[in-house]
């Protein structure tokens, strides 16, 4: 079970950095978006900052939920 925890960690810690890059990126796009596009423009990009963070927060949980479950499974391995 270890041996596919472990891997399925490193997916979600990956999936973390990519959403928090990808919601970093709108967040510097907005200014940007506002003065060519207007409102629409920011709004559009605020729903994908939006979007992008709640993403992260939901990697991160099933990332703290699966050290969770390997602390659970492998805290007695290494007695």
């Amino acid at each position: 079970m270890i041996y596919f925890l472990v891997p399925v960690l490193l997916v979600l810690m990956g999936l973390v950095v990519v959403s928090m890059v990808r919601g970093i990126s709108a967040f510097l796009q907005t200014t940007r978006a506002g003065l060519e596009r207007g409102d629409e423009g920011v709004r559009d990009m605020q729903l994908l900052q939006n979007k992008m963070m709640f993403n992260r927060i939901k990697y991160q949980g099933l990332a703290i939920a699966v050290v969770a479950i390997l602390l659970a499974v492998g805290g007695g391995a290494h007695k």
